[in-house]
């Protein structure tokens, strides 16, 4: 089983394999949980004198999850402690404090930082995703009645984008923003013939996860574009996008996710094209 690649996953992992673990193993995994500070910033000694066990317990413990070692599993705590800091002049400090190398500072370093990521991060997407999941996701959203997108926090501007996208091909497409506090209205509107599109990535927001369960329930079909398969939103998808954006020092990009519904969007103009092309010609043949 390959190691956890993210806070949530490795949290979800060390839960469900709770009772399996030795006690010294549970010692370890109960300080781990309880103290995500420590385990990000402090050393491999000062936390197993915490945790009341030897250092080499520590390393048999990341092995078990399918880290090399103790410090290959602290890295997780860090992107963790960084991603949670929501100020991004307190971000940017907090990854040089936790990062050894230098991290670029001036514009145009960044820039070009961010420009050779995106690059790579768009080649991966474009060589990963599955042609035929592109199919069934053009075809879902074809055949919906209605289109109901979300994606909060930094995904909203992805989610307003396929939105914007969408109404212009005359799609009944709404987004599902909670204005107000409206939520649970917005959720009570969709049916079985209609498509939900949730856009989340790690750490997931709430009220999508509540949203893909909503829809689940009603028999709507689902689009989840995330950044795991083991994402809770692809438990309840019918077709799953994993992408894996671009990341410079503790910031990530939005491209792939835009290119991604970019792609659908566009697709989906051609698949209409398509169908009235077709129509066109089966009623000029009745002639």
């Amino acid at each position: 089983m390959p190691a956890p690649s993210t806070y949530s996953e490795l949290q979800d992992q060390i839960r469900s394999r709770y009772g399996e673990l030795s006690k010294r193993l549970q010692q370890v995994a109960a300080y781990v949980l309880d103290n995500t500070n420590s385990v990000a910033f402090d050393t491999v000694a000062i936390i197993a004198e915490r945790a009341d066990v030897p250092p080499s317990t520590l390393i048999r413990f990341a092995n078990a999850f399918g880290y090399s070692g103790f410090n290959d599993m602290k890295q997780v705590f860090r992107r963790h402690l960084v991603e949670e800091t929501a100020n991004y002049t307190d971000r940017a400090r907090l990854f040089r404090e936790l990062e050894d190398q230098a991290a670029p500072e001036r514009p145009e370093e960044i820039l070009n930082e961010f420009a050779r990521a995106n690059a790579q991060a768009l080649q991966q997407l474009a060589a990963q995703t599955s042609a035929e999941d592109l199919n069934r996701a053009v075809q879902a959203l074809a055949e919906a009645e209605n289109i109901y997108v979300i994606g909060l926090r930094r995904s909203f501007s992805v989610a307003t984008y396929l939105t914007y996208a969408l109404r212009h091909l005359n799609r009944r497409a709404f987004l599902i923003d909670g204005l107000g506090g409206m939520f649970r209205e917005q959720l009570e509107l969709i049916g079985p013939r209609d498509v939900v599109v949730a856009i989340s990535f790690s750490p997931y927001a709430q009220e999508t996860l509540v949203l893909t369960e909503t829809a689940a329930g009603v028999g709507a079909r689902q689009i989840a574009i995330t950044d795991s398969q083991v994402s809770p939103l692809a438990s309840f998808s019918d077709i799953c996008f994993v992408v894996k954006e671009a990341q410079v020092d503790a910031f990530r990009s939005q491209s792939a996710s835009l290119c991604l519904v970019q792609s659908l969007a566009v697709s989906l103009a051609f698949h209409d094209d398509g169908e009235k092309n077709d129509k066109k010609k089966r009623a000029n043949a009745r002639f």
